[in-house]
């Protein structure tokens, strides 16, 4: 079975990039567009791992990661923050929010790949 991994990003071509290394990579995509859509796919469609960008409209991905981190049933979701706010102090606060892991933009998009492989399910490896 093939792992589904949902991105969340409000630019168009952030989006696009993700979600074409990731199925190139083999993995299924859903996309959101926002903190609220990715938490109603997220309730539909039980994705594998998400990513994150911060800085949403609606609901940004630190208080969409508090919202998750304060379910029983999206406690454990595995969730990565890949944000243009890079200081310490940002990366800091996404850990300390309940992200499993935080990357800067820009980034290579196989080390996204890499990071996500062991905080995921079997499908994933």
């Amino acid at each position: 079975m093939v792992a589904t991994f949902l991105i969340a990003d409000d630019e168009p071509n952030q989006l696009e990039l993700l979600s074409y290394n990731l199925e190139q990579a083999g993995f299924a995509v859903v996309r959101a567009i926002d903190g609220q859509d990715a938490l109603q796919k997220i309730e539909y469609d039980r994705p594998d791992l998400i990513i994150l960008d911060w800085m949403m409209p609606h609901m940004s991905g630190i208080e969409l990661c508090r919202v998750l981190r304060s379910r029983p049933d999206t406690k454990m979701l595995p969730t990565i923050i890949l944000s243009a706010r890079g200081e310490e102090s940002d990366r800091t606060l996404g850990l300390d929010t309940g992200a499993d892991d935080y990357i800067s933009k820009p980034f290579e998009p196989r080390e996204l790949i890499l990071r996500m492989k062991p905080m995921g399910s079997a499908r994933i490896l």
